[in-house]
């Protein structure tokens, strides 16, 4: 994995700047391009094809083309093979991208199996080509005003032209209803997220950019549930195999769940002596110690059914002192959840000895893994579709109102309704669209690449993204059940213990945290109207202490707005973000 940074003129000192805000997602090098219309940088993370003659930027053989790539296509080495004739100087995916785009232009994207961003630059049509892979797992935004085109992986490095650090208001109310910010806005004013399963072209100053792939919704396959079954193991094994393809150390984030245990249990079959890592929590009460750790000891039998050599670590109260602020320094905008915390520590460890790791991920919003998708299944008889989804996945106003001036009720209903809702659908469709994309992907991203370290997601790949939306919803939930087909599928495959559980989710104790007397003490200073003078305005401070103390007391449970403000607020002040 790496660092993509780019412009549409050229300027050395900005590029190698772009290059240095983003060095930790590629500690192993760096590299810059530039000619009279653009500027092109690179990090890079060293995973297929180790040596030099594989850093970025790279040019095509005939030197007409130079892209900057970050991701991995997994399916490079067949695609080699199609490529036969072309001059081929390197053992990497990367110039295989190259390749691909000069014989089959837009449309490589297509054929490319991975997760990806990408720019290229044809020195001959002065055109600049980005894509983005077909579900959303790599990051890319843009600003584009006034004839300026910049792109980064990351915020931050765009930040670095010196733009007016605006807050986007409409980002801002989104945020406090879903906890994240949906694409294409991000919390700055003018820069966007460049959409998923897109590729765009930039010429003469103007930016077109066309989606290349999309899912059907509801274009269920007539099959037998065995058929189903035995696909869906068939093309799960295969995306595990297609991801182990690495020059760097491998290993597993076993989370104690199914998912991840399932893409341990694949990958046993195809390697031995494998690493996994866990996070659990140091709590001071057998009783806590029993609730939040109960998947960490899960997969600790996990880990030792299969024989691996399993590796964990604990986040103490005084991780969430010292990582907090870098942890929502890594986001680049706020996203609420106190897992970024256990995210951050756990990508750090796991660093000591892998460079790419398989993840879970995706496995539930797929195949149906959270319960509001069992209450959605019913709720679908009588209540429409955006009204669902504001039920299960908005925060409440009445809380809301106790504690922000001049709320807006209705724009991100408004927003969700016109972006997702225009046709009946289910929470799960959106869920993997917007929710997964831009709260759970864009999370795991920039925890694990804080330390430089790759995570890749096999329950994601996309064979089996286009399978599952032919899976019938009646294999996946039901009124009584969720997950059905992927549980069914591995029944007496991984281990037993694993079927026995109530669906709990990844979380922390954020709640108790949030009590301790030194954590409540920083989050007393960061939710007062002096932590940073421009926020002072959006608040109601004397009512938000008040929701702080009731939560410390026990009086109330108010861990969501609380996180949820306090991410906002160190954001706000680390980006000195204007209102």
């Amino acid at each position: 994995m790496c660092a993509i940074n780019g412009f549409n003129f050229k300027d050395e000192g900005l590029i190698r700047k772009m290059n240095q805000a983003t060095q930790h997602r590629g500690p192993d090098g760096t590299g810059v391009f530039g000619d009279d219309n653009v500027s092109l940088g690179h990090n890079r993370l060293s995973i297929i094809d180790l040596s030099e003659s594989a850093s970025q930027p790279m040019f095509s053989g005939d030197g007409k083309l130079v892209i900057v790539f970050n991701g991995e296509i997994y399916n490079f080495q067949e695609l080699k093979k199609e490529l036969g004739d072309y001059p081929f100087k390197t053992k990497s995916d990367t110039e295989v991208v190259l390749a691909s785009y000069k014989k089959w232009g837009g449309d490589c994207v297509k054929k490319f199996n991975g997760i990806f961003a990408f720019a290229i630059w044809d020195k001959n049509k002065k055109e600049l080509f980005l894509a983005r892979d077909h579900v959303g797992v790599k990051p890319l935004y843009y600003y584009h005003k006034d004839g300026k085109f910049i792109f980064s992986s990351e915020i931050k490095a765009i930040l670095e032209h010196g733009m007016p650090r605006q807050l986007n208001m409409e980002a801002f109310s989104h945020y406090l209803r879903v906890l994240y910010v949906p694409e294409p806005l991000t919390m700055f004013k003018e820069i966007y997220k460049f959409p998923p399963a897109s590729f765009g072209i930039l010429k003469n100053g103007e930016l077109k950019i066309t989606k290349y792939w999309d899912i059907k919704s509801r274009d269920y396959l007539s099959e037998s549930k065995e058929f189903f079954i035995e696909e869906l193991r068939k093309k799960v094994l295969a995306s595990v195999e297609r991801q182990l393809v690495s020059d760097r150390p491998l290993g597993v984030y076993l989370s104690g769940g199914i998912d991840s245990s399932i893409v341990l249990h694949n990958m046993s079959q195809l390697r031995k002596g494998i690493d996994t890592f866990s996070v659990g929590f140091e709590l001071a009460k057998e009783e806590q110690r029993d609730k939040f750790n109960k998947d960490f000891e899960l997969a600790k039998k996990t880990a030792k059914f299969y024989g691996t050599n399993h590796n964990e670590v604990l986040v103490s109260s005084d991780d969430i002192l010292n990582l907090f602020e870098k942890a929502v320094w890594h986001l680049d905008e706020p996203i609420s959840n106190a897992t970024i915390i256990p995210m951050m520590k756990l990508a750090g460890f796991a660093k000591n000895k892998a460079d790419v790791v398989l993840g879970g991920d995706g496995g539930d919003e797929l195949f149906g893994g959270y319960d509001r998708y069992r209450t959605d299944y019913w709720a679908r008889f009588f209540m429409p579709p955006i009204k669902r989804f504001t039920r299960f996945m908005f925060q409440k106003d009445d809380i809301l109102e106790r504690v922000v001036n001049n709320l807006d009720k209705d724009a991100t209903k408004k927003f969700f309704k016109e972006k997702y809702f225009n046709s009946r659908k289910m929470l799960m469709d959106v869920d993997r669209q917007s929710w997964l994309v831009d709260f759970s992907l864009s999370m795991t991203d920039k925890m694990t690449m804080s330390a430089g370290l790759e995570e890749r997601v096999p329950l994601l790949d996309k064979e089996l993204v286009e399978f599952a939306s032919e899976v019938p919803l009646k294999y996946k939930v039901n009124f009584f059940d969720t997950k059905i087909i992927l549980k069914e599928a591995y029944k007496g495959k991984i281990p037993d213990f694993l079927f026995d559980q109530p669906k709990r989710g990844w979380f922390s104790p954020g709640a108790k945290w949030l009590r301790h007397p030194k954590i409540y003490e920083m989050a007393e200073n960061i939710l007062s109207e002096n932590y940073y003078t421009e926020t002072k305005p959006l608040f109601k401070w004397s009512e938000l202490s008040k929701v702080l103390e009731d939560h410390r007391t026990g009086k109330e449970y108010n861990l969501t707005i609380l996180w949820a403000l306090l991410t906002f607020q160190v954001w706000a002040k680390q980006y000195n973000v204007k209102i």
